[in-house]
């Protein structure tokens, strides 16, 4: 931008060649004055937001009239279904500068049952005046984000054919071939990798991390190193030569920061949890703690104290350090002489999920954090953490930061197979979404394998369903009431290799 004078007045000339004509009574252009008016001062051809109002809906369904029953003669009279009238159906549409109506799309569920987190969209509709202003990628777009907002985790479209350039360029993928109101269609997916990514973050760079313990042959002094032969990234370690079973989590320290009595709960619930899943029974805990000050460590033994009584747990002894970041890690001491492996699982076992689905999202962790310990009694937390060695099944493995997919491809990995996690019979919580779920800390959450017929796991108040199975290959996959199988976790979840 330019300034000249000009008799006293201020005239502007733009970046783009433009020039401004302020007049005696009025200011200089500030836009101009700031920068490229063209940019400052630019309103947007459209805004797409959720239609809430009847108007709105009629005004989509109209649209949708036009096209498809007039235009195109898809449908005779009128393109309604079930979908219209599902009330867990969203609808989103496009407005122009004016607030007029001119595109939309819905999406919601595919079936009329119980959310499993399989939806669809459909119905996509750019009014013909709208020009081109790349309303329906935009559309396209805000359904992806929308659906994974909700928790899903499949979610398809069945597109015309002339429409899957588009599709593919916003990155969706072909599925089939196939026929909608006798005119050929394309079914594409939007690849959604939530699950992968969590397993990503969390869990990927364990076997390199680790493989300096492992050695050339890998041992140490002629021993097994890291969980001793049969055990591969196990919730617990054997101590050689004895029936003690040891386990050892830390919690993030923004959580013992912010949180600090719910991170002391979870640090007993969490290490209790890894010994259950040896199939071992808790004797003791170890905690080191710091923070900067004595009300701090006060706050996060409190809640590390709590849980050691409803646990039934005894803390022994541990480290306590003032004037440094928050931090905590426990050290949970248990025993058994049959420890239980997380590898033990083989081809054609079933897969269990045992969950407590008591309690809700604690507050500040919606979606991530499952509170179902804090209001059980020690009975209901010890039939629970006893399960797994009343029945001793060929593997177990205590859900954790990877969630329940990423948890069951730990499993698989260890035991050098894949799995399948079948979506309509996993055990959760009314109302939660199956994303969140399947992606969360949930508490109490245990995953078995055995052959087929094995007995239930005897957790109290927990629930407990088979829900999948083992297979040959790697990775874990959801199978969905279709019997479609989506790619949760490629391959395998740690590198540290198998059992």
């Amino acid at each position: 931008m330019q300034r000249a004078a000009d008799g006293g007045r201020v005239s502007c000339v733009y970046l783009d060649g433009s020039a401004a004509q302020p007049t005696a009574e009025s200011p200089a252009d500030i836009l101009a004055l700031l920068g490229d008016r063209s940019t400052l001062a630019r309103r947007p051809d459209f805004r797409v937001q959720q239609a809430t109002s009847t108007g709105e809906l009629s005004d989509y369904r109209r649209l949708r009239r036009d096209a498809f029953v007039h235009e195109q003669g898809l449908f005779a009279g009128h393109d309604l279904d079930d979908r219209d009238a599902d009330a867990r159906t969203v609808v989103l549409v496009a407005k122009d500068r004016d607030g007029t109506v001119v595109g939309g799309v819905r999406l919601g569920p595919v079936d009329d049952g119980p959310d499993l987190g399989w939806w669809q969209g459909g119905r996509l509709v750019v009014a013909r005046r709208a020009g081109r202003h790349g309303i329906g990628a935009a559309l396209v777009r805000a359904a992806c984000a929308r659906a994974e907002a909700e928790g899903v985790l499949r979610f398809d479209a069945t597109v015309q054919v002339r429409g899957e350039v588009l599709f593919t360029r916003l990155g969706w993928r072909s599925v089939r071939e196939i026929t909608v109101a006798d005119m050929p269609h394309v079914l594409m997916r939007w690849p959604i990798g939530r699950i992968a990514a969590q397993v990503a973050a969390t869990k990927s760079a364990l076997g390199p991390l680790l493989a300096a313990f492992h050695g050339a042959a890998g041992l140490v002094d002629g021993r097994a190193a890291l969980g001793g032969a049969g055990f591969v990234g196990d919730d617990g370690a054997s101590v050689p030569g004895t029936d003690v079973i040891a386990a050892c989590d830390a919690i993030v320290p923004s959580m013992v920061e912010r949180d600090p009595e719910w991170a002391g709960w979870c640090s007993v619930l969490v290490n209790v949890n890894d010994l259950a899943a040896m199939g071992a029974s808790p004797i003791g805990l170890l905690d080191a703690v710091g923070a900067k000050d004595a009300a701090h460590i006060r706050r996060i033994l409190a809640g590390l104290g709590r849980a050691s009584e409803a646990y039934g747990v005894p803390v022994l002894g541990g480290h306590t350090q003032l004037g440094v970041p928050a931090a905590l890690s426990v050290t949970a001491l248990g025993r058994t002489d049959r420890p239980v492996p997380g590898g033990g699982g083989r081809p054609g076992h079933t897969v269990r999920l045992t969950a407590d689905l008591g309690g809700g999202w604690r507050t500040g962790y919606r979606g991530r954090q499952w509170d179902s310990s804090s209001h059980r009694r020690t009975d209901e937390l010890r039939a629970m953490t006893g399960a797994v060695a009343a029945v001793r099944p060929a593997a177990a493995k205590d859900v954790s930061m990877a969630g329940i997919a990423g948890t069951l491809g730990m499993l698989a990995e260890a035991s050098g197979c894949g799995a399948v996690l079948d979506m309509a019979a996993v055990p959760r919580p009314r109302g939660t979404a199956m994303g969140d779920w399947l992606t969360c800390f949930p508490g109490f959450a245990m995953l078995t394998t055995d052959g087929p017929g094995a007995a239930p796991l005897p957790a109290g108040p927990a629930t407990d369903a088979v829900c999948g199975e083992l297979t040959t290959g790697q990775g874990v996959g959801l199978r969905w009431p279709d019997g479609e199988i989506t790619e949760a976790v490629a391959g395998p979840v740690t590198g540290m290799g198998t059992a």
